[in-house]
């Protein structure tokens, strides 16, 4: 892969695009090029370690399942916890857990009752941000157990989809915008 001008790999360059996946009309933006060269994931790593090494966070929320591929590579290098975000019925001991609608349909995440104590300064990791459904969900999922919302970082953005309008102002973070 090519470095920019500044020494930095282009990651945009390896996503590809996939239209009418998973249905007719839709630009499906996909990260497996990405993920598949060491020298992308590597700068991609990196560009999130170097974001939040500085800030005093406790742990790192990693929405499944893309988010957890980021999200672990940024507690193992903070040495900090890893929160699993899953979707419902996936984890073995007690939960939270927290609706939202979909297109056609509605989902719930849950967390684990334990995963976050009061106070605790957190990360949300996804690798898109769309709608924003799943991200505003996460959202109450952490504070509702106390957990402060530090900043969501998200690999991609669709901008066109206006996911940014159900975060309530949070600060938010995106590697890539489209």
């Amino acid at each position: 892969m090519k470095e920019t001008e500044t020494g930095m790999i282009d990651i945009r360059k390896a996503i590809r695009d996939i239209p009418d996946f998973p249905k007719e009309g839709i630009l499906f933006r996909d990260i497996t090029p990405a993920l598949l060269s060491p020298e992308v994931f590597s700068e991609i790593c990196d560009r999130i370690y170097q974001r939040y090494r500085d800030r005093n966070i406790d742990k790192v929320a990693a929405v499944e399942s893309r988010g957890f591929i980021f999200g672990s590579v940024l507690a193992y290098r903070m040495e900090v916890g890893l929160i699993p975000v899953r979707k419902e019925g996936k984890l073995p001991y007690e939960t939270v857990s927290e609706s939202y609608a979909l297109e056609y349909a509605e989902a719930t995440l849950e967390i684990h009752t334990d995963a976050i104590d009061k106070g605790d300064r957190i990360v949300i990791i996804d690798d898109l941000l769309a709608t924003g459904g799943t991200a505003a969900a996460t959202c109450r999922l952490v504070e509702s157990l106390g957990g402060k919302i530090e900043e969501l970082f998200f690999l991609i953005e669709l901008a066109n989809l206006r996911g940014r309008d159900l975060l309530d102002g949070r600060e938010i973070f995106s590697l890539i915008t489209y």
